[in-house]
């Protein structure tokens, strides 16, 4: 989960900015792009050090910016478009669709909801955490949809699909060029600089709280290299590391997918984990987690058949450091565990 979480930072922070060069009109392969990417990380890194209360000040302030503005363009660019909920025709298109790129797609869709895992890795900052992560994983997960649904009938009804295509990672951006001129593409930028800036610090403080979880019950090995504080905020430092290493040398495509294919495999390890260890302590049902297994199984295929067909070396990096990180974290379990107790008592 952290290495999924960590993929996603770099993710927001390449996205960052490639939203910002659109003002200066350059594009998403510009040197500048990891560049700004690594100065949010940080940025985002020396506010998670001066505490936990002007993180989640931060986080909040920037929270009701984000969604308020993007609900706002998306209702007043359905206004422009007359309410009609329809997609932009293009007679000259030359997109094909099909049921295998259509699955692919669902992959991103996934990764695009899992930001609620931010909240149970920051449970214990929560009030009355065992009645109140689940109620905010729910609330969360509504005006998730609700803003994703508002925002992609937005860009449809602005933008053909060709157009939305050629945009790519900033499709948001072009389409509020028609309805509101050059003074919508500002306004949709900096609403974009907000919301990838408030996730990039919400999410390495989760991070960087579970990661201490994990150092505190001995599942992962923790080296402190001189520095000085509390572990946690060691955790902060390979945190930002590790995600400004993939900022620099991934691009926003190649990130993502990494991303997928590390939380689609660590979804479908949770799920079996639950059902055979957890499933009467907690009540779960065998029914529920063996159809989330069965979809993630369909949607990882699917998606790696896509990848293997257009960047096959993603998809060798994706399995090359899935399996070291679990060859690496059995080696170091092996290694920490106590011996038995008959093995005690030898000598």
């Amino acid at each position: 989960m952290a290495f999924s979480m960590i993929i996603n930072e770099s993710l927001v922070a390449r996205t960052f900015g490639t939203y910002t060069l659109r003002l200066f009109d350059k594009g998403s392969d510009s040197v500048l792009v990891p560049i700004l990417g690594v100065g949010l990380i940080i940025l985002a890194f020396l506010v998670n050090l001066s505490g936990n209360r002007s993180v989640g000040m931060a986080s909040m302030v920037m929270a009701v910016l984000k969604v308020g503005g993007i609900l706002a363009f998306s209702i007043a660019a359905l206004w422009a478009s007359g309410f009609s909920f329809a997609a932009t025709s293009n007679a000259t298109s030359t997109v094909e669709f099909s049921t295998t790129g259509f699955v692919a797609s669902v992959a991103f869709s996934i990764l695009a909801y899992k930001g609620f895992t931010t909240i149970t890795n920051s449970g214990a900052e929560i009030t009355n955490p065992h009645r109140n992560v689940g109620r905010a994983i729910i609330w969360s997960i509504l005006v998730c949809v609700v803003v994703y649904l508002l925002v992609a009938f937005a860009v449809s009804s602005t933008l053909s699909i060709t157009q939305i295509i050629t945009a790519r990672d900033y499709s948001l951006a072009e389409a509020a060029g028609p309805v509101f001129g050059i003074y919508g593409v500002y306004f949709t930028v900096a609403l974009a600089m907000v919301a990838t800036a408030s996730g990039l610090l919400a999410s390495i403080f989760a991070v960087s709280r579970m990661l201490t979880m994990l150092t505190d019950m001995q599942l992962i090995p923790h080296r402190h290299f001189g520095m000085r504080g509390s572990i946690q905020s060691h955790m902060l430092v390979y945190t930002v590391v590790a995600a400004g290493f993939l900022t620099i040398f991934f691009d926003l495509g190649r990130i993502a997918s990494l991303g997928v294919f590390f939380y689609l495999v660590m979804d479908i390890v949770i799920h079996w984990g639950i059902m055979r260890n957890l499933k009467t302590e907690i009540g779960a049902s065998a029914t529920i987690m063996s159809i989330a297994i069965i979809l993630d199984l369909i949607v990882l295929a699917v998606f790696s058949m896509v990848k293997i067909a257009s960047d096959p070396l993603i998809v060798v990096i994706a399995v090359i450091s899935i399996f070291t990180v679990f060859l690496f974290e059995a080696w170091y379990l092996s290694q920490s565990r106590p011996a038995p107790a008959s093995d005690q008592h030898k000598h």
